[in-house]
């Protein structure tokens, strides 16, 4: 299926840039938006020692940091020869894997940590990303300024009116985004103001592979004709898994059901195989060439790995090495093709359960599993899901080339225009409440000595659940969520900073509990949302309770879930107008 691109439409030259980090890998995918001009999708396939890493657009996610927190070495040009040797003279920090250290902190990532190397003493994630975000902008900068007719002068047309794009994995909210933000200024690509802010925006790696889905990975007709698609986002850290379908008669798609991300990319791989080579060399001389080896198999053994049947080698060192107890010979480590398997076997069982659950919902009928991504590219892993996925009348496809280009470029495309015009909320999101008491409800009454009596003589039940958007839900293009609330204060100075908090349930009670205390952990407080409303008209009321007056103020407080980024705004009405004010979020940690 072919994406019909329209011509530009605005007054003036832009350029959109879409960063793809990475656990392992990064690539970087821009356009230049002309006036008149059909928008064309480009890779930048060009950086500094390029020609020491393998694949046509992705650099190492890897950077050296001196003894000075100062940046020594990036991408491909920290694997250049000397550059490790150098770093051991010097005690440089090597800083990789580190976008992990983004993840949301909740019980299912909570073993990770032990898993991945620590960050640079005195760095932050948000300092080490701002400083990969840089290169990767450089970069970009030089191949456009290289490759480009007149491109000096293309450059400073359009390198003050820059939007960026940034992908991330299916399960990162808005704290995870918060942090790449934060970085994406520290960089330097946008100043730290409102409209700064704006010019940068979210895709998760699910919804970006799409994009590359529908152009390489899929037969033609299978969308026209309505059927479910599963998109495998196979990468270094994550494995995202998101399902689609193109309603017949209809150009966009629609999620079925929610995504899913799994911590079982390719580095999980090596990891298990780390484990094992360190039980195995744990009484020989060759302990000490552990990282050594882990690394060799990285380049070679993990990648060529299609047959559990074959013995495996990893070749480390010279023919003069030789270990017989622990089957090393003339330099070679030999393993079984079954342990070698085992390294697999998590994230296979991953992909293969999440779809098989989506299969027991029947809900939609999935023909195809597409599989993208750098980690995507092992036969082993597509034989295996090939094998059990096909038992199960399921077809997986793995596009021909540059699967690892997918996330970057689709991640340009839905800036252009998204194609997915619904999608399906991960939890219940709504918010804690007071709720008018009820002396016939049993829950309110169980709830009587906790009862609250406001100015006005209201009693309220404190802790409410007051969900706006469930789990489940089919949010559209279109859709806001909203909810009436109000506040009685002293003071009208009170409502210069009037705060929201939005709390999602993420526990297994269905439906959702109406009050927090009916289970306190399976709530979690997602954002907060603050708007000034000290300039409404409003008029004194007589306490009920006492004397003075008090103030009510009523507003609403509308959700868009519709994208990558929740967004916000504050509603009420003033002298009868519905008025509105983009609202600030600020998100929690662990959302």
């Amino acid at each position: 299926m072919s994406i019909e691109r329209i011509p530009y439409r605005g007054l003036r030259r832009k350029l959109v840039l879409a960063f793809d980090v990475g656990t392992t890998f990064s690539g970087v995918s821009y356009c230049v938006l002309d006036p008149g001009s059909v928008p064309e999708i480009k890779g930048v396939t060009r950086f500094p020692a390029h020609e020491q890493v393998s694949g046509a657009s992705k650099i190492p996610t890897v950077i050296y940091y001196d003894n000075y927190g100062k940046v020594q070495a990036v991408g491909a040009e920290a694997l250049q020869e000397g550059v490790f040797e150098q770093a051991e003279e010097n005690e440089w920090t090597k800083a990789e894997w580190f976008k992990l250290h983004i993840r949301p902190k909740d019980g299912s990532t909570a073993d990770i940590t032990s898993k991945i190397p620590p960050l640079p003493v005195g760095k932050t994630v948000v300092q080490v990303v701002a400083d990969y975000l840089k290169y990767l902008f450089d970069c970009a900068a030089s191949y456009i300024k290289d490759t480009h007719a007149n491109g000096q002068d293309l450059w400073l047309s359009v390198q003050n009116d820059i939007d960026f794009v940034l992908s991330h994995p299916n399960g990162w909210e808005g704290y995870q985004q918060t942090q790449i933000r934060q970085a994406v200024v520290a960089a330097g690509l946008v100043p730290d103001t409102t409209a700064g802010h704006g010019r940068v925006s979210f895709i998760s790696e699910g919804e970006a592979s799409l994009y590359f889905a529908i152009q390489h990975g899929l037969p033609n007709g299978t969308l026209e004709r309505g059927e479910g698609v599963v998109i495998v986002d196979a990468g270094g850290g994550t494995i995202d898994i998101s399902t689609y379908q193109k309603p017949v008669g209809v150009k966009k798609f629609e999620e079925i059901s929610a995504p899913k991300c799994h911590f079982y990319g390719s580095i999980f791989v090596s990891i298990h195989a780390r484990l094992f080579l360190q039980d195995l060399l744990k009484e020989s001389d060759y302990s000490e060439d552990l990282d050594h080896i882990v690394r060799c198999f990285d380049k070679t053994t993990k990648i060529r790995f299609s047959d559990d049947k074959q013995t495996q080698y990893i070749k480390f060192g010279s023919t003069r090495d030789k270990d017989e107890e622990v089957g090393i010979r003339f330099g070679q480590l030999k393993l079984s093709g079954s342990d070698v398997a085992g390294f697999f076997s998590p994230s296979i069982k991953s992909v293969i359960s999440t779809v098989e659950e989506m299969l027991r919902m029947g809900t939609h009928h999935i023909t195809h599993v597409v599989l993208v991504g750098g980690f995507g590219a092992s036969d082993w892993l597509f034989k295996e899901l090939q094998k059990e996925l096909g038992s199960q009348g399921l077809k997986v496809v793995r596009p021909e080339l540059y699967v690892n280009k997918a996330v970057s470029d689709g991640a340009v495309a839905f800036h252009l225009s998204s194609m997915v015009q619904a999608r399906i909320a991960k939890h219940s999101y709504g918010t804690l409440q007071n709720v008018e008491y009820d002396p016939v409800d049993p829950e309110h009454i169980a709830r009587f000595s906790k009862l609250l009596v406001r100015a006005s003589g209201r009693k309220l039940v404190p802790c409410g659940f007051a969900a706006m958007l469930a789990k489940g839900t089919r949010v559209s293009d279109d859709n806001e969520v909203k909810i009436n609330l109000w506040r009685e204060v002293d003071s009208k100075d009170q409502l210069a900073s009037v705060a929201f908090d939005v709390h999602c349930y993420t526990g297994d009670i269905d439906p959702c509990p109406k009050f927090y205390d009916m289970d306190p952990n399976g709530f979690k407080k997602l954002c907060s949302i603050e708007v000034d409303l000290s300039h409404l008209p409003l008029e004194p009321e007589e306490r009920k309770n006492g004397p003075g007056v008090f103030f009510t103020v009523k507003y609403w407080v509308v959700l868009k879930f519709n994208s990558a980024e929740l967004k916000a705004q504050m509603l009420w009405y003033e002298n009868g107008i519905e008025r509105r004010s983009p609202a600030r979020l600020v998100f929690y940690q662990d959302s």
